[in-house]
């Protein structure tokens, strides 16, 4: 597994972006309602800066907002993260 998914934070991330694109504040507030908290623009903020440094995330400019989205390297990154899942928990491959 990629050392930029062992963050819990960074994983749940790739996840949200895995079929989707969102602003940076949509995206926030999407993982703040998964874990119920609120997290610190920088440390989130920083998440995303490190996924779009290892190639796993790509942000462009969308008028006066930044949109991110998952890259092919993050999403193999992410199926590669559930068949290990998938096997950790005794459930049959899906391919």
């Amino acid at each position: 597994m990629s050392q930029w998914l062992q963050s819990g934070l960074r994983r749940d991330l790739c996840i949200l972006l895995y079929d989707e694109e969102y602003t940076g504040q949509t995206l926030k507030t999407r993982v703040e309602q998964r874990y119920d908290k609120r997290f610190e623009p920088r440390q989130f903020y920083g998440a995303l800066e490190q996924l779009e440094t290892a190639g796993f995330v790509e942000k462009r400019s969308a008028g006066l907002q930044d949109v991110y989205s998952l890259t092919d390297p993050g999403r193999r990154s992410v199926d590669r993260q559930f068949e290990w899942m998938r096997d950790e928990l005794g459930q049959p491959s899906s391919t």
